[in-house]
């Protein structure tokens, strides 16, 4: 069994884009917005300003009391979409509950969806137009082309539908000619389908939902969830699969540093398409 090291390749795709932000004149500006006082977005949010420092790209960060009127958030919106020098914008979810999620993140204009979650994107994705790929989605994708892992005609089960995970891979696998079956809570018999899978892609945010028994020898597995248990993180993922898999991603270590990657990734061509650069 072989580690996919995202904190690895996270590093590598840096360097690279650290080499290639620094040969422009104008910074790239990445602009994130936080609602509430969540723990967790505090840290993610630290992690991706750190991140845009090492590579040079700019962080403007608009923090809201969750008191905060939904207007005021969306014309903040309003007002990065039409300041040109911001490259990007993302809001950092979770929000609190009496916000309206879809209204806010629909207000982001489409060319600085560097999270790649508004209508506008997904529309232009399921017609397969250009369009930013959600970070999540896309760092799963650079970790199996890292590892030379071709999904073309195998057997990709994803676990978990979400908006921001499970929906746009499912997505992006069946662009990649894979035969795909996407799970979720109210599916019967996981493990039967689980087992079937070439390439299993697990996110649900339930500690080891996935155990050696649901998978078929030699599979490759991408763990995407993660939560905790007295202060430690765990993965969707039992680590008792590593006596039958041959690909597994780490929890930490795997998918997370990936996501963050892409966003700056994402920002840096969303920067070149607003400035008329072809990406290559």
């Amino acid at each position: 069994m072989e580690i996919m090291d995202g904190k690895n390749l996270s590093n590598i795709i840096k360097d690279d884009l650290r080499k290639e932000i620094s040969m422009y004149v104008q910074t790239p500006i990445l602009a994130v917005i936080t609602i509430g006082d969540d723990e967790a977005s505090k840290v993610y949010v630290n992690n991706k300003r750190k991140s845009c420092e090492q590579v040079g790209i700019s962080f403007m960060h608009f923090d809201y009391l969750s008191e905060v009127k939904e207007s005021v958030v969306i014309n903040k919106i309003k007002e990065l979409n039409k300041d040109v020098s911001v490259n990007g914008i993302i809001v950092q979810l979770p929000i609190p509950d009496h916000f309206n999620v879809e209204k806010i993140i629909n207000t982001i204009d489409v060319s600085k969806d560097v999270d790649g979650l508004t209508n506008e994107s997904k529309i232009k994705r399921m017609n397969n137009e250009e369009s930013l790929v959600p970070c999540t989605t896309k760092g799963i994708l650079e970790l199996l082309d890292y590892y030379k892992i071709n999904m073309e005609s195998k057997r990709v089960v994803v676990v978990g539908r979400s908006e921001l995970v499970g929906t746009p891979t499912y997505q992006e696998c069946l662009k990649r000619n894979a035969t795909v079956t996407i799970c979720h809570s109210k599916t019967i018999d996981l493990g039967s389908i689980t087992k079937e899978a070439d390439i299993l892609i697990v996110a649900t945010g339930h500690k080891y939902l996935i155990d050696k028994n649901m998978i078929k020898e030699g599979c490759v597995i991408i763990d995407v969830g993660i939560s905790r248990d007295n202060g430690k993180l765990y993965g969707d993922v039992n680590p008792d699969v590593s006596d039958k898999c041959s690909y597994l991603t780490p929890v930490p270590g795997g998918v997370g540093p990936m996501t963050v990657v892409m966003l700056l990734k994402n920002t840096f061509i969303a920067y070149k398409n607003q400035h008329g650069v072809k990406n290559v």
